[in-house]
C-alpha cells in the first residue's frame, strides 16, 4: 500500500462518513476526537463517551433514540474494547456500522481519531498536495 492509496481511501471514507452523518450519529471517545471529525468536515451528531458514565447508560440513550450509529472508537486496544461492549449491548436494538473504523485502521498509521487530520495533512504534504482539509 502506497500514500497515495491511502489518501485516496481515507479521504473516500471522510467523504462518505461526512453523508451519513447527517442522519446517522457517530460514537467518539473523547472531546478531541469530535474537534477532529468537525475539523474534517461532519456537521451531523456526534455523541461523545463521558468518562465516569456506564457505557449501558449510554447505550440505553442511543438505543431509545438512533436507529443506527456510528461507532468510530480509536482502534487501539481501548478503542476495540469499547466497540465490542457497545455492540454487544445495542445487539437487537440499534444497528452499529463499524466500517469507517476498520477503514481508517487499515489505511492510516495513526491508533486514534484525534491524529485523523494531521495524518491527512502529513500524507498531502509528501505528495505535494494541497493542505485543505475542508468538505
Amino acid at each position: 500500500m502506497n500514500f497515495e492509496e491511502s489518501l485516496e481511501m481515507i479521504e473516500k471514507a471522510i467523504g462518505d462518513l461526512r453523508e451519513i452523518n447527517r442522519d446517522v450519529p457517530v460514537v467518539v471517545e473523547g472531546e478531541k476526537d469530535e474537534t477532529a471529525l468537525r475539523k474534517l468536515g461532519l456537521e451531523g451528531t456526534i455523541i461523545v463517551i463521558q468518562r465516569g458514565k456506564r457505557i449501558s447508560a449510554l447505550c440505553d440513550f442511543i438505543a431509545e433514540n438512533y436507529k443506527e450509529i456510528i461507532i468510530l472508537t480509536d482502534w487501539d486496544r481501548k478503542g476495540w474494547q469499547l466497540y465490542r461492549k457497545m455492540e454487544k449491548n445495542l445487539k437487537g436494538r440499534t444497528r452499529c456500522i463499524n466500517d469507517y473504523r476498520l477503514i481508517l485502521a487499515k489505511y492510516s498509521t495513526v491508533k486514534d481519531v484525534e491524529s485523523i487530520p494531521s495524518f491527512i495533512m502529513s500524507i498531502k504534504e509528501r505528495l505535494g498536495r494541497k493542505l485543505d482539509l475542508s468538505p
